[in-house]
C-alpha cells in the first residue's frame, strides 16, 4: 500500500510538471514569437519556437515550479483524498497557486527583473489555474468512478444505533464517493432498530463481528461511554483495524469546534466564532463589488424579466416586503413579483394547505403564482433585485435568509441566533436541499454557518448555488 502510494505520488508530481512547464512555455514563447503556428507549419519542425536567449525567464519558471510543488504538497494535493469535493479540491489548487504566487511575483519585482514580460506572467498564472484544475477534477471523476464501482471500498463497523450512529450511517450512504460500506451496527440496547442496515449484536460481540464481516474501520458514535469505548479501541487494535470516535455533536449545538493538546492530553475545543472585525471587512467589501458589478452587467436581464413580470399580470414588476435584518432591524426587502397581486390578503384562506413544519409558509403547488413566477421561483430569477439589497448594506450575498417579523415572533431562544449577522441572498440550506429541508435543519445549517464562516466557504456556497440554480431542484 505504501508503495501503491509512493507511485501515485510520483505520478501525480509528474503530470504537474509536465502541465506547469507547457503553462509556462507556450505564454512566452508566443509573446516572444508571434507567428509561431505557422513557422512550426512551415518548417515541420518545434525547434522554431525556441528562443536565442531564454535563460532569463527561465530562472524565474524554476524558481516558480520549486514554489509550487511545495505548496501543493502542503495543501496535501498529491494524496487521494477521497472525502474532498471537486469544489474543494479546485479551491486548495487556488490557494496554492495563489501563495506560491506571491513568492515568483515578488522575485521579479524587487529583482527589477524588466526583461520578463508581465503579460507572460499573468498568462502564466491562469493558464495555472485553469490546467491545474481541470486536470484533478477529471483524476477525481476517475477517482470516484472506480471507487463507486467497488475499487478498495472498507467495510466499516458503527458502534451505537442511536441518533448520532443513524445519522453517521445516512451521511456514508449519501457519499459513495467516499468508498465507505457500513456492514451493520453493535448495540446494547436490544429494542433499537435499524431499517436498512441490520444491527449485528451487542457491543460484546465486538471480535467475532469484526471478523465475520471483514470489517475494516469502525467507527464509535458513544463518546460518553469512556469505559467501553476503551475497551473497544484497545479490541480493535489488537484485531489491526483503524478506529475512529465521533463526538455527539448533535446534542452539544452548532458550535465550532477544535482539536489541539493540553499538555499531553489530547482535546476537543467547543467554541463559537461568529464573524467580526476583519471578517466582516472583508465581507462587506466583497458583496459591495460583487453587487455592482452584478446589477451593471444583469441590467438588460433585470429590464427583461420586469417587463415579462407586467405583461404576464397585473401589479407592479416588484413585490417589496419587510424583512427582519441583523439585530432584528427592519427592512424593505426586493423581489420580482411571482404571485398575483394582493396574494398576501389570501395566505390565510391557504393557511391549511401549509407543507412547512415551522412558523413559515410554503406550499409546493401555490394557486398564487403566475405562470412566468413559477419559472422565475424554479430558477431564482426572481431574486435578484436582492442585489439593491446588498449593495445598500440590508443584506449580504450569503447569509440566512430573511425572516418576516412575524416569523422572527416565533423564534425561540436558540433560533435568534441566526439574526447576530446580516441575512443573504443565498446560504447554506438552499445548496444542501432548498425548500425540500424541514425547519428545523434550516435554523441548524443556518448557526453552522455563522460559527464556522470563512471567506471560502462563501465562495463555495456562492458557487454551488449557481449549480443549484441552474439544476432548479427543491424551489418552489
Amino acid at each position: 500500500m505504501v508503495k501503491l502510494k509512493a507511485k501515485i505520488t510520483i505520478l501525480y508530481l509528474l503530470i504537474d510538471l509536465i502541465l506547469i512547464w507547457l503553462c509556462f512555455l507556450l505564454p512566452y514563447v508566443f509573446r516572444f514569437n508571434p507567428d509561431a503556428i505557422r513557422r512550426v507549419y512551415r518548417a515541420g519542425s518545434l525547434n522554431v519556437l525556441w528562443l536565442s536567449s531564454p535563460e532569463q525567464h527561465f530562472l524565474v519558471f524554476i524558481f516558480w515550479t520549486i514554489v509550487i510543488i511545495l505548496a501543493f504538497f502542503l495543501y496535501g494535493l498529491y494524496e487521494t483524498r477521497r472525502d474532498l469535493s471537486y469544489l474543494d479540491e479546485t479551491i486548495l489548487v487556488l490557494k496554492a497557486l495563489f501563495f506560491s504566487s506571491l513568492p515568483a511575483a515578488g522575485a521579479v519585482f524587487f529583482l527589477q527583473a524588466k526583461y520578463y514580460s508581465r503579460l507572460v506572467f499573468l498568462q502564466n498564472v491562469v493558464g495555472l489555474a485553469v490546467a491545474l484544475s481541470l486536470w484533478r477534477i477529471w483524476k477525481r471523476f476517475l477517482v470516484r468512478r472506480r471507487v463507486i464501482r467497488g475499487y478498495n471500498n472498507r467495510n466499516v463497523l458503527i458502534v451505537g444505533a442511536g441518533k448520532v450512529g443513524r445519522a453517521l450511517a445516512d451521511e456514508i450512504k449519501q457519499n459513495h464517493y467516499l468508498g465507505l460500506e457500513v456492514v451493520g451496527f453493535l448495540d446494547d440496547q436490544p429494542a433499537r432498530t435499524s431499517k436498512d442496515i441490520p444491527i449485528l449484536g451487542g457491543t460484546g460481540d465486538f471480535t467475532e463481528v469484526a471478523r465475520r464481516k471483514f470489517v475494516d474501520e469502525v467507527l464509535i458514535s458513544i463518546p460518553s461511554q469512556r469505559d467501553l469505548v476503551a475497551r473497544l479501541i484497545t479490541q480493535a487494535r489488537q484485531l489491526g483495524k483503524s478506529v475512529r470516535v465521533v463526538p455527539d455533536l448533535l446534542s452539544l449545538g452548532m458550535e465550532g469546534i477544535k482539536a489541539g493538546y493540553l499538555g499531553r492530553f489530547p482535546l476537543l475545543e467547543y467554541y463559537g466564532k461568529g464573524l467580526h472585525g476583519a471578517d466582516l471587512f472583508l465581507k462587506r467589501g466583497f458583496d459591495i463589488v460583487v453587487s455592482l458589478l452584478a446589477l451593471l452587467l444583469l441590467s438588460p436581464l433585470l429590464l427583461l424579466i420586469a417587463a415579462a413580470v407586467k405583461i404576464d399580470s397585473r401589479g407592479p414588476a416588484i413585490y417589496v416586503s419587510r424583512r427582519s435584518g441583523k439585530k432584528g432591524q427592519h427592512f424593505n426587502f426586493y423581489k420580482f413579483r411571482t404571485m398575483v397581486k394582493d396574494a398576501d390578503r389570501m395566505m390565510e384562506s391557504l393557511r391549511h394547505l401549509d407543507e412547512t413544519d415551522g412558523p413559515i409558509f410554503k406550499i409546493r403547488k401555490d394557486p398564487r403564482i403566475t405562470r412566468v413566477g413559477r419559472f422565475l421561483r424554479r430558477y431564482s430569477l426572481d431574486e435578484l433585485p436582492q442585489l439593491w439589497n446588498v449593495l445598500k448594506g440590508d443584506m449580504s450575498l450569503v447569509g440566512p435568509r430573511p425572516p418576516t417579523p412575524g416569523e422572527v415572533e416565533q423564534y425561540t431562544d436558540w433560533q435568534l441566533k441566526r439574526l447576530e449577522i446580516r441575512p443573504g441572498m443565498t446560504c447554506l440550506w438552499q445548496v444542501k436541499g432548498r425548500s425540500d429541508l424541514s425547519f428545523r435543519e434550516w435554523m441548524k445549517l443556518d448557526l453552522f454557518y455563522i460559527e464556522n464562516w470563512n471567506f471560502w466557504l462563501d465562495i463555495k456556497i456562492l458557487l454551488r448555488t449557481l449549480l443549484v440554480v441552474v439544476k432548479g431542484r427543491g424551489a418552489y
